[in-house]
């Protein structure tokens, strides 16, 4: 037994494949124009539903009719296993026949996957073993041996929900956490001691802001740092012709603070926590603020910071 096996032993887990899924599997591979894809189908099928059980085990939810593993048509056209996560994305499972040491991953699956999880079959299809995870890929093969465990899938997902989906403020569907700029300052301890005159702030009326332009703010508090006040974190988001989002951010001071202390920073990280953007508070500013523009599903991070002091919100598009 060569060392990648024997890691894989050490953390592969073992789950029987229920007659449900062998009858949903063989009913969708009987769609299929010729055995090689109906075979396709049918493993990618299995491999979805194992995935979906384990996950339902973990307490986590799953829709797999929004999958497209779960479209006549996109299992017709593609090679696709994929399993949706409410809130998270699109996880792909990848079956492999027992003794392989390398798993294909299409082309058509490296993009809009939240991770990739690989899923062993024998040829009985009694049982399957979940052998690990990959949070992305680049290449249309994957080593067994580059998987990481089953614990890592799932801080990896955990890790996920904590994002603030952007996508999903234009459909009107908002974090708890993120509330309306009006509900904020309409209460007392936060209703600013100044007024916003600047073309430059965002307007609190809605009324004058276009239908496409989406805003929710959040307080972040730095605790004594900032003299015992929280400041607001506004975002806004604008649709692009071009796919792109505009996105505009604000930092501002609230109740009886008229100005931001001089020091507090406002940073922009990308998904690999390099610093993309940066303002800095100075003397007398009321508010800082950045603005930029992204790709559909790309994550970033925004950090508000005083001294040693940071809280971080992690954004995807």
């Amino acid at each position: 037994m060569n060392n990648s096996t024997y890691q894989l032993d050490n953390f592969a887990l073992t789950l029987p494949i229920s007659q449900s899924a062998r009858i949903t599997a063989q009913q969708f591979a009987n769609q299929q124009p010729n055995p090689e894809k109906a075979e396709q189908v049918r493993l990618n099928t299995l491999a979805v539903w194992v995935v979906n059980d384990y996950l339902k085990m973990m307490d986590i939810p799953t829709n797999l009719q929004a999958s497209d593993s779960w479209n006549p048509i996109m299992r017709l056209c593609g090679n696709v296993a994929d399993l949706e996560i409410p809130s998270v994305g699109r996880l792909e499972c990848r079956p492999v026949h027992l003794h392989q040491q390398i798993c294909s991953i299409p082309p058509e699956t490296w993009e809009e996957r939240v991770g990739y999880l690989v899923v062993q079959f024998d040829e009985s299809l009694q049982e399957a073993r979940l052998l690990g995870f990959i949070p992305s890929v680049a290449t249309e093969t994957l080593f067994l041996q580059q998987l990481q465990p089953l614990e890592a899938l799932i801080d990896h997902l955990w890790q996920l929900r904590q994002l603030v989906n952007l996508s999903q403020w234009f459909a009107g569907i908002f974090e708890a956490s993120w509330q309306t700029i009006e509900s904020l300052w309409n209460l007392p301890e936060l209703r600013p001691a100044y007024a916003f005159r600047s073309t430059e702030t965002l307007e609190l009326n809605s009324l004058n802001q276009p239908e496409s332009i989406t805003k929710r703010a959040k307080l972040i508090d730095l605790g004594i740092q900032i003299l015992n006040q929280p400041v607001m974190l506004i975002v806004q988001i604008t649709p692009e012709k071009d796919q792109q989002t505009s996105i505009h951010l604000q930092l501002h001071a609230t109740g009886n603070q008229i100005y931001l202390p001089p020091g507090v920073h406002l940073t922009v990280l990308d998904s690999s926590g390099i610093v993309f953007l940066d303002a800095q508070s100075r003397k007398s500013d009321n508010y800082i603020q950045l603005q930029f523009r992204g790709e559909p599903t790309e994550q970033f991070s925004v950090r508000v910071a005083m001294n040693d002091t940071s809280i971080t919100e992690h954004f995807r598009i």
